[in-house]
């Protein structure tokens, strides 16, 4: 999340200060991602050290005001022109997570992964209700708030947002049950008779149970399959 821009893009609207800033941030985005004055009084320092912002008098209670400058103008129509990056994704922790899951003994990687779909589910559903008052408000009102239809567009983000993840899950625990029932059993032991069964946790699944002796076998198969 770029607050820098963030910031630079409520500045364009004239000159504010820190606490007016942060509201006014939050109220655009519904405060999901909320900010504290500390860390805009900051990021306006770096802004005023880069020459994109410039200190501006004060307002009748004290207020230090910032206003953009000409390079902040142009910093900023470049933000708005550029596509985001996504050649670095961000690190996400669920995909860590499941990552370390694989192979960690003791740890039941479908059970992690039902948890979290649990979870999912009832924040789309928050949203859900969410974006439903939303619109209602927008509709009741008529005025087409700037502040309601940016909410509603990050409110609209995080439902894909989750409906995207509650699927990528239904995919992990799909390929996981795959490479568990094509595992190969464990081989016999050195000087095993002819009938000796496989060892315990033969053919367990490749991080499924996180338990089955036969993982260390599958491990190679399952990060090929993956």
């Amino acid at each position: 999340m770029s607050i820098r821009h963030g910031l630079l893009a409520l500045l364009e609207h004239g000159p504010r200060y820190g606490s007016q800033l942060r509201t006014e941030f939050e109220s655009r985005t519904g405060s999901t991602w909320p900010l504290n004055v500390g860390q805009v009084y900051t990021t306006l320092g770096r802004l005023e050290r880069d020459g994109l912002v410039t200190q501006n008098g004060e307002d009748g209670a004290g207020h230090a005001l910032y206003a953009v400058t000409d390079a902040g103008r142009t910093a900023l129509r470049t933000w708005f022109e550029q596509p985001v990056d996504r050649t670095s994704p961000a690190r996400d922790e669920l995909a860590i997570k499941l990552a370390m899951a694989v192979g960690a003994p003791g740890v039941d990687i479908r059970e992690v992964i039902q948890s979290q779909r649990r979870h999912t589910v009832k924040a789309m559903q928050d949203y859900t209700r969410l974006k439903a008052q939303a619109l209602a408000a927008l509709e009741d009102d008529g005025s087409r708030e700037r502040d309601d239809v940016a909410w509603l567009l990050v409110l609209e983000q995080l439902i894909f947002q989750t409906e995207a993840e509650a699927r990528w899950l239904d995919h992990c625990e799909a390929r996981l049950i795959r490479l568990s029932a094509a595992a190969p059993a464990a081989a016999p032991e050195p000087g095993a008779g002819e009938g000796a069964r496989p060892g315990p946790g033969a053919g367990a699944g490749v991080g499924v149970s996180g338990a089955g002796a036969g993982r260390a076998e599958a491990g190679g198969g399952a990060r090929r399959g993956l």
